[in-house]
């Protein structure tokens, strides 16, 4: 494959939902809609050997780092938002695990799961769009996987670099004053806000975004899909 219109770096990951096991992450919802919009969509990832990608990312070409385990998630929905659950984490994904041929992409979209991007990466595509959609970086968890906030210590070292920024008020707790950092620092900041839109920050300016309403079947990979 020559080098992709839109590269996603970041892991797949196995989501345990009432119904079963099913595909996840980033790297699968961001990807297929960018198929879905025509591109030629690459993606890098790490997952187990024994983790099937080929009906769900037909067409799409990918590029696994071995690992051990694939990084599990459980999403639980309660009326006083999601609790998330990390069962296990594949491999750490850097600048050299990059294919030769894919690293002159139009469009480069950093989705961290579980902080596995190397926040180098966002200096390794010279004269590509970078987006990122950084939850990853702003997630730690426990011995039993149990999911929190942490702070983002290289927060001032990635986002000025990057071209777009998508996150939502759930991934920094609400903090607005972490927002406006974020948007301070990103040239520009969307803040998803799931059935109110989205909050589009440019320097000093702000627009709200309004949506059509629709009726949500699935909250997960929304925002993903969005990015």
């Amino acid at each position: 494959m020559r080098s992709p219109d839109y590269l996603l770096i970041g892991h797949i990951t196995q989501d345990l939902t009432p119904w079963g096991p099913t595909l996840g992450g980033t790297a699968t919802y961001a990807a297929r809609t960018a198929q879905a919009l025509g591109y030629r969509v690459a993606v890098l990832t790490s997952a187990s050997p024994d983790l099937v990608l080929d009906g769900a990312l037909r067409g799409i070409a990918l590029e696994r780092l071995p690992a051990p385990a694939t990084t599990t998630f459980e999403n639980i929905y309660t009326p006083h938002g999601r609790r998330q659950i990390i069962h296990a984490v594949a491999a750490p994904l850097g600048p050299d695990a990059v294919p030769p041929a894919w690293r002159s992409p139009r469009i480069v979209h950093l989705g961290p799961l579980v902080g596995e991007c190397d926040p180098a990466l966002v200096h390794a595509f010279p004269g590509a769009f970078i987006g990122i959609t950084p939850q990853g970086w702003l997630r730690a968890w426990d011995e039993e996987g149990r999911v929190s906030l942490q702070h983002w210590e290289e927060a001032d070292r990635v986002l000025p670099y990057a071209d777009a920024v998508v996150l939502s008020p759930e991934d920094v707790g609400g903090d607005e004053a972490t927002l406006a950092e974020f948007a301070r620092l990103a040239p520009i900041l969307v803040v998803t806000l799931g059935a109110q839109g989205c909050r589009v920050h440019v320097g000093d300016q702000v627009r709200h975004i309004p949506v059509t309403p629709q009726e949500e079947v699935d909250p997960t990979g929304a925002g993903d899909i969005f990015a």
